[in-house]
């Protein structure tokens, strides 16, 4: 079997007993029209196809591509985010509504020119909207990115509570940062003594919370939150993401931004009706927004996203009126499945509903049958569903095929 110098990736041997595999390397079948061997140049495959039975890759990813990956990326499991064809999509905590009237100010767009790096007139607007000075608000390609913005400034350990949103661990592991997870409590709320250990021995850089919190929809404790904010302020960032506060009753924490230096709020406009822009920001202390910003990456939110996002803030009204036909839909929707044998939803803050039921995946499968598509919890709150709120027709549908799937259990 011919042996290929350092720097040629490949050769062939014959099929011989008294050849063995290279240990560390692997083999790939001949299946290309031509073969490269260092010492005859390219031939074409007839040549020598009765000779070579196999190919021997020295110093390439055929060889073990994990080998070459960064441990803590090789066990970690990306975000799935599946597409499924259904006629009711009840299942990614989205809007029912659009803003397609707005889509017209897409014609004075200039695709040949960057967008503006700073996003100047939107935050203009969000910094109207919310009372803050522009120089509060860091713009960003939805929440996913300022977590990773955030993570990446701070570093960790990152601390956030469980079922939550998937994204502070995963961002968290990829970047290389430890995590601590600390369990809800029984009513799905935080767990107030075990998180303020957890700060005390661990000493977090980050801890996320996220209120009204994804997947279980209820509010954490304003108490609680204001406690762990207390017990970190020397060491840690407490970040809030608000991104289903639009839809709560209660108050969100943006008034204690001022007495607060250590905490971040962090809002998205996916969930009002604009998740396919991907829009969100973080409002902080103008120092705390400095330091992001360094980590932030050139033209991060295109010129599309800008414009249309502005246009949707200038409509207020229609934002508002959307926003209550939900509430009210949800509680509508609440009231229902209450009504119905066997099922027990939790009460909601946010967009969509956690329900408990007997046998989720038979009665998720059963759904999807009936052309309705909601998110199985298995893993996160097991023996539970959660259900986007639709418009009223999309919500009658699913009641509907819940009430015949779950009657056949």
């Amino acid at each position: 079997m011919g042996r290929a110098r350092e720097g040629v990736i490949i050769s062939f041997s014959s099929p011989s007993p008294q050849s063995p595999p290279i240990k560390g390397a692997g083999r790939i079948m001949l299946n290309f029209s031509f073969f490269f061997c260092h010492k005859t140049g390219m031939l074409p495959l007839k040549r020598i196809q009765n000779r070579v039975r196999h190919v021997v890759c020295y110093n390439s990813f055929a060889m073990d591509i994990k080998k070459f990956i960064r441990p803590n990326i090789c066990s970690l499991s990306a975000y799935e985010a599946k597409e499924i064809p259904c006629k009711v999509k009840l299942d990614a905590n989205e809007s029912p509504y659009g803003f397609k009237k707005v889509l017209k100010t897409l014609k004075t767009i200039e695709t040949n020119r960057y967008p503006d790096p700073e996003a100047k007139a939107l935050k203009k607007l969000i910094s109207r909207y919310f009372g803050v000075k522009p120089e509060n608000i860091l713009q960003g390609n939805g929440s996913d990115e300022l977590i990773y913005y955030l993570i990446t400034t701070f570093g960790g350990p990152v601390l956030y509570p469980t079922p939550t949103f998937s994204m502070y661990g995963i961002i968290a592991q990829a970047i290389g940062e430890k995590r601590i997870e600390i369990p809800l409590d029984e009513e799905f709320d935080l767990d107030l003594q075990k998180i303020l250990t957890a700060i005390k021995k661990q000493m977090p850089k980050l801890i996320f919370l996220s209120s009204p919190n994804n997947p279980t929809g209820n509010c954490f404790s304003s108490e609680r939150i204001l406690k762990i904010i207390d017990s970190a302020l020397s060491f840690s960032m407490i970040v809030v993401d608000e991104a289903y506060q639009p839809f709560s009753s209660k108050m969100g924490f943006l008034p204690l931004l001022k007495d607060c230096k250590n905490l971040v709020i962090m809002r998205t406009l996916s969930k009002i009706g604009l998740a396919g822009l991907r829009v969100g920001f973080i409002i902080a202390d103008k120092e705390i927004i400095k330091e992001v910003n360094k980590v932030r990456l050139p033209f991060n939110l295109n010129s599309l996203s800008q414009a249309i996002a502005i246009e949707v803030l200038k409509d207020r009204k229609t934002m508002q009126s959307q926003i209550k036909s939900i509430v009210s839909e949800r509680e509508n929707l609440f009231n229902k499945l209450s009504k119905i044998n066997g099922i027990g939803p939790y009460p909601s803050e946010a967009n969509f509903i956690l329900f408990k039921i007997k046998d989720p995946d038979r009665i998720c499968k059963g759904l999807l049958k009936k052309g309705v598509l909601v998110r199985n919890m298995k893993g996160a709150v097991d023996g539970c569903l959660r259900v986007t709120i639709g418009t009223p027709e999309e919500n009658r549908i699913f009641l509907k095929a819940l009430k015949k799937v779950s009657s056949k259990i």
